[in-house]
């Protein structure tokens, strides 16, 4: 195979993020120096550089491969998360070696932020840990799709299955109540190479893959949300007078030449009319590529907006809930102001409650005042500018944000958003701030009428008179004007009010809110649940269908 071929042939093999963790001592730095050696990722100076450090017991010193700190290589243990780059045949590699101990928490959620793989190690001898427990519950937390529990130092027992099993039921005992979708075991021994590239023959009773092969077939492609599109705007260029275009890279989903687009939170339509690409334009695109999209409309857009499909739109929310990583010496105490950095867009808000501190050991909930380094807790914010989310079990990339000290300029922590209905759902007290307090308070559950079809002087006029009927009957509604946006419909129903939107425009998602869809006329397709009203005078049927879905408390 020439230099040409070889080079476009690793171009389009698949790229793989895994992560390890584990106890400290467990061995995560040999395991990975063993895995870059045996398949053949090391350059000669690396070799070189393992082979002049000497041996230790009779075998190389794999962990000095990526323990890089003089630190790590005096207390035998990894710190800092170390990164390294290989490849096979079948797959290219990144990995990320991350500490194992409890103080350094916030470095392993760092480096398994974007994984597609966690690697938890387990000492045979010790079995399964508080620690190893902590480092499945983060794995669960950031959403990693598959899991591979690598029992090593399987050669310090004897290579004793009945100790695999064991650790192996240990730990899926605990790993049911995390929901893993993909869970493997393997048994290794790092030092020797036993099951990491290559099968043992040391453990004949193990009929599986070898942890190298695993990687190289473990199966990621239903792992990419390829149904939400997302393209958060990072950038708008514009050359020259005839071209403008708003590149950024795809977080989510599928976009075609052709397809209708929403701007968020305008709530403008278009239609995409180019993908542009340094290589050329393409005819499609899909997370997570770069691309310069170009729209049909000039559009007021700007770094910070979202483009979406109409139907298929983000939340559009100030309160956000979420699990928050905490990783500055300074503690997060609720009242403080952060900048609340999500996608390309960042806002000032403020965290008004701490939920509760949770034990990544025990999963058990702790009252707290405040969140120190390396906590883990549950936290209400409060955003001064709408932001343009999806929960994190659905989009990992629209559901992360990252909380940054306006004052220093450092990154304090990292949120993961939580499904606002999964709250609704549960029951516990929100602070007398939720919808489910508001609907009590006000009587009625926020809500949406929409207006489609007619001339815009009569939506505007149908809008008020519908507003009117409500309010005469004693409920909270408003109307807004032809400028109002649907992201302002969608902040004002999620704070309880009836609102009437005389725009048409699609209004994104917003938990417990109701929308109510009114045509002006009988012309085009509409929905069955579409009501169709003939102007001002019809204003009470509109009242009389929100009462029928029972937005209204008797």
């Amino acid at each position: 195979m020439d230099l040409d071929t070889l080079v476009e042939h690793y171009g389009q093999v698949d790229m793989l993020r895994f992560t390890t963790a584990g106890s400290v001592d467990d061995g995560k730095s040999t395991l990975i120096g063993r895995l870059l050696h045996d398949a053949k990722g090391l350059f000669d100076d690396q070799l070189a550089t393992l082979e002049d450090a000497g041996l230790q017991g009779g075998d190389l010193q794999f962990a000095l491969l990526t323990d890089g700190l003089r630190s790590e290589r005096e207390q035998g243990i990894t710190i800092d998360v170390a990164y390294r780059y290989f490849s096979t045949p079948d797959r290219r590699f990144i990995i990320a070696d991350t500490p194992g101990h409890e103080q350094y928490t916030r470095n392993m959620a760092t480096g398994a932020s974007t994984a597609n793989v966690a690697i938890v190690l387990i000492d045979a001898r010790h079995g399964v840990l508080t620690q190893s427990k902590r480092h499945g519950f983060i794995a669960s937390l950031l959403g990693i799709p598959h899991v591979i529990v690598a029992i090593n130092k399987m050669d310090l027992v004897d290579y004793d299955q009945a100790v695999f099993e064991q650790i192996r039921s240990d730990y899926e005992g605990f790993a049911t109540r995390l929901g893993f979708g993909d869970l493997s075991f393997i048994p290794v021994s790092a030092l020797k190479g036993d099951n990491v590239v290559d099968r043992s023959e040391r453990m004949p009773w193990y009929d599986g893959q070898s942890l190298l092969r695993k990687l190289e077939t473990v199966y990621t492609g239903g792992d990419r949300n390829l149904i939400d599109f997302r393209f958060p705007v990072q950038l708008v260029q514009r050359p020259s007078h005839d071209f403008r275009g708003y590149a950024g890279q795809i977080q989510s989903g599928v976009v075609r030449v052709g397809d209708p687009v929403m701007v968020l939170p305008s709530g403008k339509t278009s239609t995409v009319t180019r993908i542009v690409t340094m290589d050329g334009d393409l005819d499609q695109a899909f997370a997570p590529q770069s691309v310069t999209l170009c729209l049909a409309d000039e559009i007021d857009i700007d770094r910070g907006d979202m483009l979406a499909h109409p139907g298929n739109l983000p939340q559009v929310r100030r309160d956000l809930e979420a699990m928050v990583v905490w990783m500055s010496e300074e503690p997060m105490r609720p009242g403080r102001t952060y900048v609340i950095k999500h996608t390309t867009r960042s806002v000032r808000g403020r965290v008004t409650q701490l939920r509760y501190r949770i034990d990544p050991n025990t999963l058990h909930r702790q009252d707290a005042a405040d969140l120190k380094l390396n906590e883990i807790g549950r936290v209400d914010l409060q955003a001064f500018r709408p932001l343009l989310v999806d929960p994190y079990a659905r989009n990992r990339a629209t559901g992360a944000f990252i909380l940054i000290d306006p004052m220093t300029n450092r990154t304090v922590g990292a949120g993961m958003i939580i499904d606002r209905k999964g709250r609704a759902a549960s029951k516990q007290s929100d602070g007398g701030q939720g919808a489910d307090a508001r609907e009590r308070i006000l009587g009625q559950r926020g809500s949406v009428v929409r207006l489609v079809d007619g001339p815009a002087d009569q939506r505007l006029e149908t809008a008020q008179a519908i507003e009117a009927a409500l309010l005469e009957h004693g409920h909270l509604a408003i109307a807004l004007g032809l400028d109002a946006t649907p992201a302002d419909a969608a902040l004002l129903a999620s704070a309880g009010l009836v609102v009437v939107l005389p725009t048409g425009a699609a209004v994104p998602q917003v938990a417990a809110a109701h929308t109510l869809t009114v045509a002006l006329t009988d012309d085009g397709e509409h929905s069955d649940d579409t009501l169709v009203v003939h102007g001002p005078m019809e204003a009470a049927s509109v009242l009389r269908a929100l009462e029928a879905h029972g937005i209204f408390r008797v």
